[in-house]
């Protein structure tokens, strides 16, 4: 499994929509609004990092309203 936190900013106004949207995403475990740079915060458990890449590129950058996105992606230690 891989394991990513993505950052999203959006659109002024549009924060509601895109967490709506993002929530019904595949592989989208958790998604919390955030005050500051970011709107958004979105957990993503994929089956390995190529998956994670399609959900973020394919389909979270994709969503009208979304500005950026910063992916963190996690490692075991």
């Amino acid at each position: 499994m891989s394991i990513a936190f993505v950052l999203v900013s959006t659109v002024p106004g549009k924060e509601q929509e895109v967490y709506n949207k993002i929530s019904k995403i595949n592989y989208v475990v958790e998604i919390h609004p955030l005050f500051g740079e970011y709107d958004l915060i979105v957990k993503i458990d994929a089956q390995d990092f190529s998956e994670l890449g399609k959900v973020v590129i394919e389909q979270i950058r994709k969503i009208d309203g979304v500005i950026d996105t910063k992916t963190l992606a996690g490692i075991k230690l």
